[in-house]
Formats: structure tokens, sequence, C-alpha cells
């Protein structure tokens, strides 16, 4: 791949704007001698203003997301893009959320450019365990964990049940819920089943991967190690 359609790819500029920075001297190898559009330069040797370059299609990062974001390109208040250098969201092809939070819902956030392994992430048959922390807005009955093992809650508008999920009480009107599924809203809507009303949920888990420290904004790549710990469920 040309250097300018490499770095145009990445996100860095249009084709014009990155063959200004060529012609600039911007763009150079690990040595700092500069390079031309045509050189031909492994990803790993080429710097533009003395940085390593991004990393290339492939890429997967680990994101906090907050309470007050959506995952969108395209929302007019505020996105998960916004929590990213610009560049992020400009990469062809696309970084993408690997599923997704709704507004009101925060913690542990995938985002790939990588489809085949999005797919992979995303798929039912990879059975990934997504652990929330929910907070209620009334004392839990004792019966809710019986009710989301047995394989056959139906939620409203729904025409299949719910696989069996896990439920594991913290505090009177706190718990963990433990998915292998992902349908809209599905932790609110099991709850609103059982009489009851989610205030707040928080993702802390995915797979074998956890938030590890990150506080909500922050985010960070992860390397094959931690790719291949995601699907190494505890």
């Amino acid at each position: 791949m040309k250097l300018v359609k490499l770095l145009a790819n990445l996100g860095y500029g249009s084709r014009k704007q990155v063959a200004l920075m060529f012609r600039e001297g911007r763009v150079t190898d690990a040595a700092g001698e500069v390079l031309y559009a045509d050189d031909v330069v492994g990803h790993a040797d080429v710097r533009l203003d003395g940085e390593p370059l991004d990393p290339p299609q492939g890429m997967l990062l680990l994101l906090h997301k907050p309470v007050g974001y959506t995952c969108s390109t395209k929302d007019p208040g505020r996105v998960v893009y916004d929590l990213l250098p610009p560049r992020f969201r400009l990469r062809n092809p696309l970084l993408s959320t690997v599923g997704r939070l709704d507004r009101d819902t925060s913690g542990l956030l995938l985002m790939t450019d990588d489809g085949a392994l999005l797919h992979r992430i995303t798929s039912p048959k990879s059975h990934l365990p997504k652990v929330y922390e929910a907070t209620l807005a009334q004392d839990l009955r004792g019966d809710e964990a019986g009710v989301f093992a047995s394989g056959t809650l139906m939620l409203e508008s729904e025409k299949t049940p719910l696989a069996p999920a896990g439920l594991d009480v913290l505090e009177p009107r706190r718990a963990n819920v433990t998915l292998v599924e992902g349908r809209y809203h599905q932790i609110r809507r099991m709850f609103a089943a059982v009489g009851n009303h989610v205030q707040s949920l928080h993702r802390h888990r995915l797979g074998g991967l956890d938030l590890a420290g990150l506080a909500p904004g922050e985010w960070r790549l992860l390397g094959d190690a931690e790719r291949e710990r995601l699907f190494q469920t505890p």
C-alpha cells in the first residue's frame, strides 16, 4: 500500500492533506530520514512528526464508557468517538463499537476495525459472558435468580425466551447480572418483567477482560495476549 493511502486510511487526513505532510517533511523513517510518498517502508518504520503510526487495520481498543455518551457516529449529542483521538473516527475501515451500551449505561466497551474479530466477539456461538452491575429502585424479592436462570423468561414483544442468565445479589438493591446474549435493553427489561426498575447499569466484564483500573473516559489499545484473554472466560 502506498504511504499516502496508508496514512489517509489511518485517519491522519485526506490524501491531499497527507501529500502535503510529505512535502513538508513531516513523514520520516525510524532513523529520522525524510520519506517520500512512493517510498516502500514497513508500517512499523514510519514516523509522523517523530511519532510512530497508529496500529494498522485490526486495531482493538478497550474504552471505559461514561454515562451520557452514545455508541454512534451521527448522534447530535456526545458520542464515544469524542473520547478518542479525532483521527480514530476517520479510519478506513471504520472503527466500530463491538455491540452497544446505551446512553445511560457505563462500563467496558470494545471497539475495532476488524470485521471478522467483531463478528467473532458478538456471535452467539462464542458464548462470551457479559457481567453488569445493576442498581435497582426496589429491594430484590428473592426469586429473581431462579427466574433469570430458568431459560423461560419472555420479554414484552419478544417471541423467544431468554437464554439462562446469572444473578448474584450484592445488596438488597444491587446485583451482578451475567448474560451470554445481547437483546435490546435486555437487563432493564428483565428487571421490569419481575416488577423492578434499573436505576443505573455498569458493565465491568466481557469474556476474560475487565476495566483494569481505567477511569471513566479512559481507553487503551489491547495487545495479542489480551485478545486471547478475551476468549478465555473465567
